[in-house]
């Protein structure tokens, strides 16, 4: 059991370094920006293409890494994962121009697709309270994204853009080791399925109708998560001054946003333990729209509370989604439509960067952003509809060996 608890322990780790590592540029591309001679009033805007290929191969090569966990190990792609992701961002932060930059964080991408395909099929397994364990899982994730814009402002606060990559990715490859070391010594052995998992050898019945509902809790959810982890911060710097211009007190600012929502997660975990999942998610669902709009409406400490509100719910969503597909999906066949679900996730993510961008360049406003988002939003609400009501007993699906 204590071994089981220090992998998950790794498992939640990771989280935090996959979404910190994918958002530190994010926070670090106006800086970076400057440095290579843009134009101040330009530098975010331009800047932002450079992080789109990273988006897109965070989603992209999840079918990869999925395909090469079951062909190994899970646990043997989760080293690979600390330790490459670690490796690269230091290389990124010997970029010499803007497009090198582009390439160091499409391979920060790359080795970022790997947590969740792998990451999620171990949490899920093993059966018990799964909804907590991946609440705590997503709070962990939430941190990550918390941290990125603090703990870069404060880099950038005290050294230039290249440190932001070179620390966090020393401290991955300690990580990493780490994590070899537990599981070669058995301190972190990976969680056992139980007999129902290794007996579930078919979908649920229902399954079908679960997997269009999560492709629109899916393209719903991965623009507004897309658009709102990467905007928030720079919405903080543009929308508060009345409050304040400091960059490392938005970024402080952003990152409480960050962790308070995250803590939904828990909540929502624990309630989809003991309570049927589609009427939590359409309560869910129905307020990211209103919350989102009126957040786009709103500057200073109500711009904070408003993104606040927001956040919690959007964050709140997320282990629902996971929980479903542990419901409809056997354990064989997890990592694999996990792998198609974050490719598909994180797609809508790069897109909807890209259009922030080309509203932005196109002299248009984050109250226009905001409210296409808030419009996005409108297709979590169409899943919760579509979703059944509860999970039926399994039928016969014949699988391939």
């Amino acid at each position: 059991m204590t071994t089981n608890r220090n992998h998950l322990l790794f498992l939640n780790v990771g989280h935090f370094v996959d979404h910190f590592f994918m958002l530190i540029f994010a926070k670090a591309a106006f800086s970076a920006g400057l440095t290579f001679g843009l134009a101040k009033d330009g530098a975010y805007a331009e800047m932002l293409p450079y992080g789109i290929p990273a988006m897109v191969l965070f989603g992209a090569c999840a079918p990869v890494a999925a395909h090469l966990a079951d062909k190994w190990q899970r646990n043997t792609m989760l080293a690979v994962f600390f330790v490459g992701i670690g490796l690269v961002s230091i290389a990124t932060g010997f970029a010499q121009s803007p497009l090198q930059i582009g390439i160091g964080l499409a391979a920060i991408g790359v080795f970022a697709s790997i947590y969740h395909p792998v990451g999620i099929s171990m949490v899920i397994q093993g059966g018990g309270n799964v909804g907590w364990r991946l609440g705590v899982n997503g709070v962990w994730g939430n941190l990550g994204i918390a941290a990125a814009p603090l703990l870069t402002g404060l880099i950038l606060s005290f050294a230039d853009w290249c440190a932001a990559f070179y620390v966090p990715g020393a401290i991955s490859i300690l990580i990493g080791t780490a994590y070899i070391w537990m599981i070669y010594t058995g301190r972190a052995e990976p969680p056992e399925g139980t007999a129902r998992e290794k007996a579930h050898v078919a979908f649920a019945a229902g399954w079908r109708r679960a997997l269009i509902a999560l492709a629109f809790v899916t393209a719903g959810g991965g623009f507004v998560f897309g658009a709102m982890t990467f905007l928030v911060p720079r919405l903080f710097e543009v929308r508060m001054t009345g409050f304040t211009t400091d960059i490392a007190i938005t970024g402080m600012l952003a990152a409480a946003v960050y962790t308070a929502a995250a803590l939904a997660q828990l909540v929502v975990g624990r309630i989809i333990d003991r309570r049927r999942v589609k009427p939590v998610l359409l309560t869910v669902a129905m307020a990211q729209p209103a919350l989102l709009a009126v957040m786009a409406l709103q500057t200073d400490l109500a711009l904070f509370a408003a993104a606040l509100l927001a956040m919690a719910f959007v964050f709140g969503q997320i282990p629902i989604t996971d929980a479903v597909l542990a419901r409809y999906v056997p354990d064989q066949w997890r990592t694999k439509v996990l792998s198609v679900k974050f490719l598909f996730n994180l797609g809508i993510g790069a897109m909807a960067v890209m259009v922030a961008r080309w509203v932005l360049a196109a002299d248009g406003s984050f109250e226009t952003v905001m409210l296409i988002v808030a419009g996005a939003s409108l297709l979590v609400v169409l899943s919760a509809l579509l979703l059944p009501s509860r999970s039926g007993a399994e039928i016969k699906v014949a699988l391939p060996a």
